[in-house]
């Protein structure tokens, strides 16, 4: 899919993180920390969710959609401004937030995999003050990420666009729309070829994209039955398949940590090393001295 393409009339105060240029698609996600001030923006090809993350509460101003609202916004509330719409909004003391832009188009091509309605007439409500628990768990793992550098790789980013799409779909869609509900997940012959292709690229920036039109169904439609079949979601097999494939190199010789991360399809050293002791509990070092004293028990002694 293509990247994002934003269209801001005026902003007026620069982000201290930025997805700009990590190269996601679909989503632009920026941290603001921002004096009291104000600000006007119109994204023609974008939603905006945008996440407080403010210790304490802001006396917020909203004006968009020709409607107005004026409320203090603690920590965890969200607004939603739907593509299109004209947007100003004034605060009087210190802030702190999360913007996610999604691509417009991006909505309507899960729309069109996910619900039984004319994605093109589709409309998100826009809502100034709500509370969202799945945004905004949705929100800090986005930016963890950032943080982080987007060590997760694009599998990872493309399946959190695809759950807050369907999200927005399911909760914010305007009028509500109804939603196929799939089989019982992908056949025997299905699961196969995924997992093959898997298997046969650990080393490789898997996409969610690639996985789909190996099957030739939508994005959002793998993830969920590809849930349904196996229990999990396709980046966690993925990333539990990259831990298996390190555990074989490091008991096998002694390649280099930092070479065994690159076979094994992790951006670098420390990123194998987080996910690594993330799921078994010790660093890659201490597996390879571990695997090395049981294979010569007389070491021990």
């Amino acid at each position: 899919m293509d990247a994002i393409a934003t269209h801001p009339l005026e902003i007026t105060h620069l982000p201290i993180l930025s997805s700009q240029n990590q190269g996601w698609e679909n989503l632009l996600v920026e941290q603001f920390q921002q004096p009291p001030g104000e600000e006007r923006s119109h994204f023609s090809e974008e939603h905006a969710i945008c996440l407080s993350l403010a210790p304490r509460p802001v006396r917020l101003l909203q004006i968009k959609g020709g409607r107005t609202y004026v409320g203090l916004h603690a920590k965890g509330d969200v607004s939603v401004t739907p593509a299109k719409t004209p947007y100003f909004a004034r605060w009087d003391s210190d802030d702190n937030c999360l913007q996610i832009r999604i691509a417009s188009r991006f909505i309507q091509s899960v729309a069109r995999e996910t619900i039984a309605t004319d994605s093109e007439r589709l409309k998100l409500r826009l809502e100034f003050q709500t509370r969202d628990p799945q945004i905004e768990a949705i929100g800090m793992m986005l930016l963890a990420e950032l943080k982080q550098e987007n060590v997760g790789g694009r599998l990872y980013i493309e399946s959190l666009a695809n759950v807050l799409a369907v999200h927005l779909l399911r909760q914010y869609a305007a009028p509500k729309s109804q939603f196929i509900v799939y089989g019982n997940g992908l056949s025997e012959r299905q699961i196969l070829q995924v997992v093959e292709y898997i298997h046969a690229h650990l080393d490789r920036d898997i996409k969610l994209a690639d996985l789909a039109a190996l099957l030739g169904i939508g994005q959002s439609h793998l993830s969920h039955q590809f849930k349904q079949s196996l229990g999990m979601t396709p980046h966690q097999y993925l990333l539990g398949q990259r831990i298996e494939r390190a555990k074989q190199l490091l008991k096998q010789g002694d390649r280099s940590i930092t070479n065994i991360a690159v076979l094994c399809g992790f951006s670098s050293h420390s990123h194998l090393s987080q996910q690594f002791r993330q799921l078994t509990g010790m660093t890659p070092k201490a597996y390879r001295a571990n695997s090395y004293q049981h294979r010569n028990p007389l070491l021990s002694l």
